[in-house]
């Protein structure tokens, strides 16, 4: 724990409102892998946010993020006696830093308050979403703005909604958005409307009544790496440092068990059972599954393990550079997407070509696609069927050719 930040005593911060606080977020910088250096400009960057406050009279009720961007603004244009933490990012970050760590407390106000609240009938949807049907944060994202966008178009009466003013809706939309953001919408709305019917209120019928796009179903091929990319994806991990351990545990549980992201991100040190070999995944709508932990897996991780920071947290992976916290599904992807540029593979995408890539190499190797299906938890084999498509070699024995089409004479 530090007890002096340059010229700065420790005692003269604990003196200051909220200031009892500096120690414990002294001891939070430790804990997140802040080096010494980083953490003394963060501790002078809350000395710094505490002297604004104070200098403006602002109370500590109404340190909230209107309050945060106006102290960022003073930064742009500080004339403070130093020490002070600098003006540069890093005096940004740490002054965000202790912001979140007393938001964390309890004792500001959440960071987002100035975004603007949503619906209390979506709030009540995305409850629903997160108890009932587990769903990622990026589909509480997803489904809300879909439902922020129907309530503020058609009103926050859902007893009035109707079909035509359904499909008037989603048309206004298409006209100006892509298939993809469509296609989107569409699952939205319709996960909205049977959240309201199960609440009585609206008709369970009106889920129906949002229209589909035209579209070929299984139209295109899934993307994957060939073994050559995927073996250069794999060893381009530096097993020399604790990144590349890390990043090779994480690239082999991709591509071996076909995990999503998200599964790898939330990982816990409980879901591994060493004695069975196998692991526990929850996936989507928090279905566990028990899978088998292949042996170069199961070594791959426990050597990252053995050289895991120290952490109090259950999660298995975690970042390397501060603050060390658990790696999120997105920090997933970009382990991925950095492996294969290293490599020199270019894809659109990052960690779900290497699930797609461990579908393909089992459907090669002659297992069933009900197999796949349960290795993948895909609810439906429907979704597994679009793996048929990649064996090319085949498809081209058994295609028949063009019927010729004579000419009129």
């Amino acid at each position: 724990m530090l007890h002096h930040v340059d010229n700065l005593p420790i005692e003269q911060l604990r003196s200051w409102d909220l200031g009892a606080h500096v120690d414990g977020f002294s001891k939070h910088l430790k804990e997140r892998g802040y080096p010494q250096g980083r953490a003394r400009i963060f501790l002078l960057a809350a000395a710094h946010l505490l002297r604004f406050l104070q200098n403006n009279e602002i109370a500590i009720e109404s340190l909230g993020q209107k309050v945060f961007e106006r102290f960022r603004q003073h930064l742009l244009h500080c004339g403070c006696r130093k020490p002070t933490g600098g003006r540069g990012k890093d005096a940004r970050n740490g002054a965000r830093a202790f912001f979140e760590y007393l938001r964390d407390l309890g004792i500001v106000r959440a960071i987002d308050e100035g975004k603007p609240a949503l619906p209390p009938m979506v709030q009540c949807f995305r409850h629903w979403l997160k108890q009932h049907r587990g769903a990622a944060d990026s589909t509480l994202k997803l489904y809300s703005q879909g439902a922020v966008q129907l309530v503020a178009a058609l009103g926050d009466d859902p007893s009035q909604y109707d079909a035509r003013t359904l499909r008037a809706f989603v048309s206004e939309r298409a006209r100006h958005s892509g298939r993809g953001a469509t296609q989107a919408l569409i699952k939205a709305l319709r996960s909205f409307l049977r959240y309201l019917a199960t609440e009585r209120k609206c008709s369970t019928a009106l889920e129906k009544a949002v229209p589909t796009i035209a579209g070929w179903r299984l139209s295109s091929l899934p993307r994957y790496l060939t073994d050559s990319e995927l073996n250069r994806t794999i060893d381009a991990c530096d097993m020399e440092t604790r990144q590349g351990v890390r990043d090779r545990a994480v690239l082999l549980l991709l591509v071996r068990l076909g995990l999503r992201a998200s599964d790898v991100a939330a990982l816990r040190l409980c879901d591994l059972d060493w004695q069975n070999a196998t692991v526990a995944v929850s996936g989507k709508s928090r279905r566990e599954a028990r899978l088998p932990l292949p042996q170069e897996v199961g070594d791959a991780v426990l050597q990252y393990l053995e050289s895991r920071p120290e952490l109090d947290t259950e999660g298995v992976f975690l970042r390397l550079p501060a603050p060390r916290q658990p790696l999120s599904s997105r920090g997933v992807s970009t382990i991925a997407f950095r492996a294969m540029r290293r490599a020199g593979v270019s894809v659109p995408r990052g960690a779900h070509i290497l699930r797609h890539t461990a579908a393909t190499q089992m459907l090669r190797r002659g297992v069933s696609l009900d197999a796949i299906r349960t290795l993948l938890r895909h609810r439906s084999v429907d979704t597994t069927t679009t793996y048929a498509k990649v064996d090319l070699e085949l498809l081209q024995q058994v295609a028949q050719p063009w019927p010729e089409v004579l000419r009129c004479s």
